[in-house]
């Protein structure tokens, strides 16, 4: 893509990139070579819960910005929190060194998807300023190209630039998209993997290595596909009442989002929605919900 239709340079973009959660998620033997990350091998899906990040061009020298919106912004509003740890700028710096082009850009992030919350939306961020730049700097480097530049910043963010369902093997980083038509995929609906969706977000927040620290110790539940929940429930009592309180209420299926402490509902009906919302509201089980539909994918849009 060269131009925003009338010619000119493209000065700004904007892109809508979906929060992830993990349908299962098998922990395998931590891995010395990849710095102590664990193994796994685990089914994507991307959640309509979106993050906005709008990347607009600077004056050559001027260097980068980052501003950040949103009404829960956890920690990433501490005034103590480095901007240039963030995962968006990480993203712009590691694209500007892949291309040859200066960071001379305004990042800013409208956060919606919960932090610190197993729901990727750090990497949902550096996915979205990944496709925002691809764009804004008349790239037009293919997916494949985009996700070798994502695997070196982290495990989810290959996988945020596509969004729909995908299997993450190594250490979640090695994506094999699925086609929305394939039987794996069919198979998960059947299950009821998908369609509508109750997020149960939390103002607590879990870090992922506090979570496989306790993993490490105590394993996996009997009968658990996201093999983390069990270490997340136990650092976070209140996602394993949620997980409960869904499934008594008719959700079809109920699990910890990746390493916590977001839980996922996915209900369907909507007596069923009704339902489970009621039931978190009376039980206090989780501090805000949000409503939405899975598989999601990204959204770019030329502003100016």
């Amino acid at each position: 893509m060269s131009g925003n239709g009338n010619g000119n340079a493209i000065n700004e973009v904007s892109v809508d990139c979906p929060a992830k959660t993990n349908l299962t998620l098998h922990v395998g033997a931590p891995r010395s070579e990849w710095g102590g990350r664990h193994e796994l091998d685990t089914i994507y899906c991307a959640v309509g819960v979106y993050d906005t990040v709008t990347a607009s061009r600077k004056k050559p020298g001027a260097g980068f910005s980052l501003n950040l919106d949103g009404a829960y912004l956890g920690d990433l509003a501490s005034s103590g929190s480095d901007m240039r740890r963030n995962h968006a700028v990480l993203a712009l710096f590691a694209m500007a060194e892949a291309s040859g082009h200066e960071p001379d850009v305004a990042l800013n992030i409208e956060k919606r998807i919960p932090v610190g919350a197993g729901m990727a939306g750090g990497s949902a961020d550096a996915a979205a300023t990944i496709l925002a730049l691809n764009t804004l700097w008349n790239l037009d480097w293919p997916i494949e190209r985009l996700q070798q530049v994502a695997a070196t910043l982290g495990a989810d963010m290959p996988f945020c630039l596509t969004g729909g369902y995908a299997r993450g093997t190594g250490f979640g980083e090695q994506i094999e998209q699925l086609s929305e038509h394939s039987n794996d995929v069919r198979e998960l609906t059947k299950q009821g993997f998908a369609g509508h969706l109750l997020v149960g977000a939390y103002q607590a927040e879990l870090r992922t290595p506090e979570v496989y620290a306790m993993f490490d110790q105590i394993g996996a539940g009997a009968g658990d596909n996201n093999h983390l929940q069990q270490a997340a429930i136990s650092l976070h009592p209140r996602s394993g009442q949620a997980i409960d309180e869904a499934l008594l209420a008719g959700a079809k299926q109920a699990f910890v989002s990746g390493s916590g402490p977001s839980v996922i509902a996915f209900v369907p009906t909507d007596d069923a929605a009704r339902a489970v919302q009621s039931a978190w509201q009376q039980s206090r089980c989780v501090d805000r919900i949000i409503a939405s539909k899975a598989p999601a994918h990204p959204i770019v849009h030329i502003i100016a």
